[in-house]
């Protein structure tokens, strides 16, 4: 007896079927599937979900299938059960799975898309994509209305065109009162607040880059008698006390910005120091906008003049936002996401475990990425045409970035430990993220575990070693980045990269990509380019000058619409740890998901408990909120 589960046309049906045979098969390893064509009908499309077959014996074997398909060929899908290819002894088996993966390198192939960053899957266009990675057609739908009414649905479409500066901040806001949510209007409200100031480099969608600082930068000599410690401390004791942090921006220096609107932006390549006060707030103490100092250089205290102060934190705002979009957000989530699917996809078949694991974060990545680059950072993309940082030197500064990775900073207990900030109150992207990462690693060990009982294992598995080398030699060109590793030797190696390529496609890319409408929104908060220079002496910034400074109209509602577009949810959104396409079938890893479901369950109600108390909620790594993938 045998059960064909189905999707087509976004409607599933279950077709059953009676074969009788009088001699028993054994143990069933394959099945082929074949759509035929009917005379005189056009060619239709089929998506079959997963077969269910029960022997006479009374044993119910499960193929997962989750493919289009197009053509009148014969297909063959392995049964359920996971197995690696040191275990899969099958001569047949062994012959589809080398089958499988010649195919899907073709369909899978490497692109240059620009020298010295991680590579990208070849496509002219997203219908050259696979079937089985394409968006849904809702996904489609709504993604296409948002990007093209985007302006409209703000209410912009008037000033899309106005290549004027603002001269009235009441008018800023008359353009941002069109769409609001509860943390924008909280944003416009205390934007100018040095606590809120420093709040974002903890919980905003940038919460990366801020590290303990132990001994100041020789290139920032600060005036100890102006950081207005209270009492008779002073920098030394302060930085002793593990109360002093640094923002560097230095990926900046020497960059060229962009040219909008036929004049020269300006992007800084700020230092900023930070202070935890008495109180338990991040309030910054001094902001230095150039990496060399000097008399033209001056370094900005909190004691300045109003505007003075104020245009000092808005420089580095603005480096903020172009840091934070080329590399916590493009680079370290959407482009190394690209390489794990593409390397996934290309070595390892539906079969193995890894597959079963990883493709679900996979889903919608290769599609959304391709949009990026033709929408966001091509020639007459958004990002290129009105941020700072899209001119010629954007690429250059994407190269740094890459070389600047390194694996501790991928993982977030690592990363957490070497910037020294363990300690730091009211870091809830840490507090939540730790606990993610935590579910999130025993679910892989269980899972990874159950198939591979030694390190010997995981050493002769040879597809799982093609695709750690794959992603080595495409993702990180293979450069020497500290810690990333060439191959795996041992479980516990596996286990800790399958996390952190899991937490990189969910939870961190929730972290850097939910909030920013939330905190860019109103464009003083975060301006996507500026173009006047910084001050080079003090006491001449009004609030004049901050408004030349800010960008031009045009630029500010394109920025808005594009920030609106990235941070609004799918209706096919699917939550990390939920499984619609159900590839296990044995029933110890299906212990597991539902185990590791649980766990999730518990700690988003624990966030939305302790959000119910904050003045300003961190929802964005509540696992209700956090989409299973890259998919936006």
């Amino acid at each position: 007896m045998g059960r064909v589960i189905a999707n087509g046309s976004e409607t599933l049906k279950v077709s059953c079927f009676t074969v009788c045979n009088p001699v028993s098969i054994g143990r069933l390893v394959l099945i082929e599937l074949d759509k035929q064509r009917l005379p005189l009908f056009p060619e239709d499309s089929w998506f079959p979900t997963k077969v269910e077959v029960k022997s006479p014996e009374g044993h119910t074997y499960n193929f997962p299938i989750y493919r289009w398909i197009t053509d009148s060929e014969v297909h063959r899908f392995r049964e359920g059960t996971a197995l690696t290819t040191i275990y899969d002894t099958n001569h047949l088996g062994k012959y589809s799975r080398e089958k499988e993966l010649k195919q899907r390198e073709e369909d899978y192939r490497w692109d240059v898309y620009e020298e010295g960053i991680p590579h990208s899957i070849k496509t002219e266009n997203p219908l050259d994509l696979p079937c089985e990675v394409r968006f849904s057609f809702t996904k489609t739908t709504e993604f296409f209305f948002t990007a093209a009414s985007g302006l409209t649905e703000l209410q912009l479409n008037g000033l899309a065109n106005c290549e004027k500066p603002w001269t009235d901040i009441e008018d800023i806001n008359r353009v941002f009162c069109c769409k609001r949510t509860a943390i924008s209007d909280y944003v416009q409200e205390h934007w100018k607040e040095d606590a809120f100031f420093g709040y974002q480099f903890l919980n905003g969608v940038n919460p990366t880059l801020i590290r303990r600082c132990s001994a100041p930068p020789v290139n920032f000599p600060v005036n100890n008698n102006l950081l207005g410690f209270p009492g008779q401390c002073s920098l030394e004791d302060e930085m002793k006390n593990g109360n002093i942090f640094l923002c560097d921006y230095k990926v900046f220096d020497g960059v060229e910005p962009n040219t909008i609107n036929g004049k020269k932006q300006y992007l800084m390549a700020p230092l900023v120091l930070l202070h935890k006060t008495h109180d338990d707030k991040m309030k910054p103490i001094a902001i230095q906008l150039k990496q060399t100092p000097g008399d033209d250089n001056p370094i900005f205290y909190p004691t300045d003049s109003e505007y003075d102060w104020l245009i000092a934190k808005i420089f580095v705002r603005s480096a903020y936002f172009n840091e934070h979009q080329l590399n916590a957000h493009l680079l370290r989530t959407h482009l190394l996401a690209e390489v794990f699917a593409v390397s996934l996809l290309r070595h390892i078949p539906m079969v193995h475990p890894l597959y079963k694991l990883l493709i679900p974060h996979t889903r919608y990545t290769l599609q959304i990425n391709h949009l990026a680059r033709l929408l966001l950072i091509s020639k007459t993309g958004v990002f290129t045409q009105f941020a700072s940082s899209g001119g010629k030197d954007m690429f250059t500064i994407l190269k740094r970035a890459l070389s600047s990775v390194t694996y501790s900073s991928l993982c977030i207990p690592d990363d957490i430990a070497e910037r020294g900030v363990e300690a730091v109150p009211n870091y809830y992207y840490r507090d939540d993220g730790l606990k993610l990462w935590d579910i999130i690693h025993r679910f892989v060990q269980g899972i990874l575990c159950f198939y591979y009982k030694s390190d010997a294992e995981v050493q002769q598995d040879a597809e799982l070693q093609r695709w750690i080398s794959d992603v080595f030699e495409h993702g990180f060109l293979s450069q020497p980045c500290p810690g990333i590793p060439k191959s795996f030797t041992t479980v516990a190696e596996l286990v800790k990269f399958v996390t952190m390529v899991i937490f990189t496609c969910s939870a961190q890319h929730s972290a850097v990509n939910s909030g920013q409408y939330d905190y860019g929104g109103w464009m003083p908060n975060t301006p996507i380019s500026l173009q006047l220079p910084p001050p080079t002496t003090k006491g001449k910034t009004s609030e004049a000058t901050m408004l030349q400074t800010f960008p031009d109209v045009n630029v500010t509602v394109q920025g808005m619409a594009t920030l609106w577009l990235l941070s609004k949810q799918s209706s096919d959104f699917i939550p990390l740890g939920r499984y619609p396409d159900e590839h296990f079938s044995e029933e110890t890893p299906c212990k597991l998901i539902k185990d590791f479901q649980g766990e999730l369950q518990i700690l988003s109600q624990t966030i939305k408990v302790r959000n119910q108390s904050l003045e300003v909620p961190y929802k964005y790594m509540d696992p209700t909120e956090v989409e299973n993938s890259v998919a936006i």
